[in-house]
């Protein structure tokens, strides 16, 4: 990767950026608003960056980078976590776009009007330290890992290989129902209208109503950035939604007939796109219509015994992920699951993923996660469990649906109804708060 420096943004500046509501900023007041606050900033290494308004996270992720510090990225909000990443990390302290009262030591709140300093395009080196994501915590403790200021050039332009089409040419307003501090929300709803022709919503719009409002408020063509979760609560709330160019998904597995029926209600593409925090994405694929993934320019994969090798231009050294795959000609590949999913018991062989997908699909069950708990005592192999949100049904009935198409050694002991699944913001289901939700449900 060259060394050389890159611009901070790219465009005319007069360019549309953001967009706030009905108001706009172009990239030139988004510069001085950057210069303005980098001024502001505490000393230090680190920022915690917890802004939730879109476009004021941009403007302190960047300000952080230009004054040579490093955004942490937190898998949560949560105190617990935010506590955790600044201990991991020397002199760290916290940027918010709001200032909790009474004002933390180590804080510090962008200011509700933000200063403005006028000067050039700033520019920052390839190989400098801009941020550091960690994962979710689905499969374990919560991993770091950094991102340099090139790597996210070089994958932004991947991106816009894998879904310039949407727009055909044209500058995409881009509404995004994930949250910036995620390694997906920051690949396509920050980077992207930074690096390229796009404009941000300022907002993170939770319910469909909030949904349809937020993209009523941004110019055509629309680009909705989303996740499973996300989709379902929109295609089932029935919700009308402006004319949009397309729909992209990701952080868990998008089901085909989500996929079709949220092609089929908002007529419009749903492009899943597969990575994670360790690679950013490197695949994508029209669920609706195939099953295999395309690689994104440049990207190469290495079947292993243990998982898959991801080669990319982006990345400095390959990344080994736990996803087994099956490679396919013209740089495609399929998903077989993944290691730690693998079950065997009994000498019988399942995957988690695939009994998950089979409790999910009962009748009456809206919403379901199977785990594999940790071995007992004097025993070699964990049980399995599950948590079910199934209003109507018991777990005597859902057990009774389970054993008409699964091996009894993969029945879930203890099932257990909840009212609602620990999804965290992506949807994802940390693995602690899912053992944690059984345990008080045994």
């Amino acid at each position: 990767m060259s060394p050389a420096p890159h611009p901070l943004a790219v465009g005319a500046p007069g360019r549309p950026l953001a967009a706030i509501a009905t108001s706009r900023i172009d990239l030139s007041t988004f510069l001085e608003h950057v210069r303005g606050v980098a001024a502001l900033l505490p000393p230090g290494r680190h920022a915690v960056n917890l802004c939730e308004d879109r476009y004021r996270f941009l403007v302190g992720f960047c300000a952080v980078a230009l004054r040579g510090q490093v955004n942490l990225l937190p898998p949560s909000r949560a105190p617990a976590v935010v506590a955790e990443v600044q201990q991991r990390h020397d002199q760290a302290w916290c940027l918010g776009d709001a200032a909790p009262d009474p004002l933390p030591a180590g804080w510090f709140a962008l200011p509700e009007e933000l200063p403005r300093l006028p000067g050039d395009v700033p520019q920052l080196d390839a190989a400098q330290l801009v941020a550091i994501g960690f994962t979710s915590g689905s499969t374990g403790a919560p991993a770091a890992n950094p991102k340099t200021w090139g790597a996210f050039v070089t994958s932004t332009a991947q991106n816009l290989q894998a879904l310039g089409d949407l727009w055909s040419g044209q500058v995409p307003s881009v509404v995004a129902t994930v949250p910036p501090q995620h390694m997906y929300g920051m690949e396509m709803s920050v980077l992207l209208p930074l690096l390229a022709p796009a404009v941000l919503h300022a907002g993170r719009p939770f319910f469909p109503q909030d949904v349809a409002q937020a993209l009523a408020e941004v110019p055509a063509p629309r680009l909705l950035v989303t996740t499973p979760v996300h989709l379902k609560a929109l295609v089932e709330a029935g919700v009308d939604l402006p004319p949009l160019a397309g729909i992209v998904t990701a952080t868990a597995p998008l089901p085909q007939p989500l996929a079709e029926a949220a092609e089929a209600r908002f007529a419009t593409e749903v492009r899943e796109v597969f990575g994670s925090t360790e690679t950013c994405i490197f695949a994508r694929r029209r669920t609706a219509r195939e099953q295999a993934w395309t690689l994104l320019p440049g990207v190469r994969l290495e079947p292993r015994e243990d998982g898959t090798l991801v080669h990319a231009p982006h990345l400095p050294a390959a990344v080994l992920l736990a996803d087994l795959v099956e490679l396919l000609p013209a740089g495609r590949f399929l998903l077989r699951g993944r290691r730690a999913d693998l079950l065997e018991i009994a000498g019988k062989r399942a995957s988690l993923g695939d009994l998950t997908r089979r409790l999910q699909a009962v009748p009456g069950v809206r919403d379901a996660v199977m785990v594999q708990l940790d071995p007992e005592p004097g025993q070699a192999v964990g049980r399995i469990a599950a948590l079910v949100v199934a209003p109507e049904r018991d777990e005597a009935e859902i057990l009774r649906e389970l054993r008409t198409g699964m091996d009894p050694v993969f029945l879930p002991r203890p099932l257990c109804r909840v009212a609602c699944l620990p999804r965290n913001e992506t949807g994802k289901l940390p693995r602690d708060a899912v053992l944690a939700l059984l345990r008080g449900g045994e």
